[in-house]
């Protein structure tokens, strides 16, 4: 059984007592400046995700290494990696002659906050947990400048009394995709390290430009036009009151889940991955705590499951490993309630697998016109947004390696979030589920007896 826990809001703390005590800008180079004035497009995956992203990476102390000489380092190393990485000191606006968004990159600046704690890094608890105080560890809005003019990319440095660290960054999603994220993390160590960049980057976004003329050539059940639509989006938080809930499940457990999808399998063609069988289980589990098990009504409603798909090797020609822009699209998987009630374990594992098989290249350069003819954006019951393996607390500073990373949660109940195990095993993955009290009771049923 997966172990599940919910932190009582009274153990976590509320505040963290944190005093800015520095907020400026950081600017390009010189010689950098004298070339601003160009603007980068964005792609039309790109488009669609110009909301703010949040991560925090906690630090033990560390000798010879203050807060105050880490504090010092970054700004340097910094300044040398806006050179390379251009668009973050510039500023999002909207084309009038072509009605889109691109990167305005005018040397504006890039955020750089230093600020104090009043407690200890052990003091926190447990870093697990989504405390959504945690979000005070990180700037998204400058307050000196105006909305208009907010920068694309904010640091924020906190130190705790026992000499440990956060570094809080935010980025706009237009920026990077995970995978050129954790890239940037690694470009910025070697650059701290005085070292040359581990991947120099391309930043050229029209690789992932819609063809002329565009052309549909699938039909795209993950998307749906803007027009259309009179939902929200899954990416847009919600008001109402959501219980946060972390699902602990270990190697052998997802072990065992393969095992069990792999009795049920009717296809050889479909990998039994733990990505797969952890998607499936969650999906299940989501679609099956909105529905009334005695109302065939409810059992009858599709349900729809979103999954980001890296497409970087999945083009001809393959877009280079550097890329920096999102080079994701959305994999989706679709089933009555009924069948995931009722359908073996493996034939939802398998459901989930050709989602991603789906995606080609010509798939992908048809969802990538599609976005080009309709303006639409993603829309399913549920997303999972994985953080699994993509590695942020692998990357070697000179103050050593985070002793944990997370991501700043929000209020968004259509998001669930894989993360890894803080105590090391590598296998392992957390489940982050953010529901209302009722259906989150149902998600933990279904999703003990779907491990059973």
């Amino acid at each position: 059984m997966g172990t599940s826990y919910q932190e009582s809001s009274s153990l976590l703390l509320q505040d963290l007592k944190v005093t800015i005590k520095e907020s400026s800008l950081i600017f390009p180079s010189e010689e950098t400046l004298t070339n601003q004035g160009k603007s980068m497009f964005l792609s039309n995956v790109d488009q669609i995700l110009n909301f703010d992203v949040q991560t925090v990476h906690f630090f033990r102390p560390k000798k010879d290494f203050s807060p105050e000489i880490v504090s010092e380092k970054l700004r340097k190393a910094l300044v040398r990696a806006i050179d390379v990485y251009e668009f973050l000191a510039g500023r999002l606006r909207l084309n009038p002659s072509s009605g889109r968004l691109d990167v305005d990159c005018n040397g504006a600046g890039a955020g750089f906050v230093t600020a104090a704690s009043e407690y200890t890094l052990e003091e926190l608890g447990d870093l697990v947990y989504p405390n959504p105080a945690f979000a005070q560890l990180v700037t998204s809005q400058l307050k000196s400048l105006p909305k208009d003019n907010q920068p694309l990319f904010a640091f924020q440095l906190t130190s705790f009394k026992c000499g440990g660290f956060a570094m809080g960054i935010s980025t706009n999603h237009t920026t990077f995709d995970g995978l050129s994220f954790k890239t940037f993390l690694e470009n910025l160590a070697s650059l701290l390290s005085e070292k040359p960049l581990s991947t120099p980057p391309c930043n050229d976004r029209t690789l992932l430009k819609a063809r002329t003329p565009p052309r549909v050539t699938f039909p795209h059940h993950e998307l749906v036009k803007l027009q259309d639509s009179e939902t929200t989006t899954v990416f847009e938080a919600t008001s109402e009151h959501l219980d946060f809930n972390i699902f602990k499940l270990s190697s052998q457990q997802i072990l065992k889940l393969k095992e069990k999808a792999s009795e049920s399998i009717s296809s050889g063609c479909i990998r039994v991955t733990g990505f797969n069988v952890v998607t499936a289980l969650v999906w299940r589990c989501k679609a099956l705590s909105f529905a009334k098990e005695e109302e065939e009504e409810d059992l009858e409603q599709e349900s729809t499951i979103l999954y980001a798909v890296d497409i970087r090797g999945r083009l001809n020609p393959q877009l280079p490993s550097s890329y920096t822009g999102n080079a994701i699209l959305t994999a989706y998987a679709k089933a009555k309630r009924k069948a995931l009630l009722e359908e073996p374990f493996g034939r939802i594992v398998e459901m989930v697998g050709e989602g991603s098989k789906r995606i080609t290249d010509e798939y992908a350069r048809s969802a990538i016109d599609w976005g080009e003819m309709y303006k639409g954006f993603p829309h399913g019951e549920v997303l999972v947004s994985s953080w699994w393996k993509l590695g942020f607390a692998e990357v070697g500073y000179p103050w050593g390696k985070p002793k944990y990373c997370c991501p700043v949660v929000y209020h968004r109940k259509d998001i669930v979030l894989l993360f890894p195990d803080i105590h090391g095993d590598s296998k392992g993955v957390n489940v982050l589920a953010a529901l209302p009290s009722k259906e989150m009771i149902k998600f933990q049923k279904w999703f003990e007896d779907t491990l059973c």
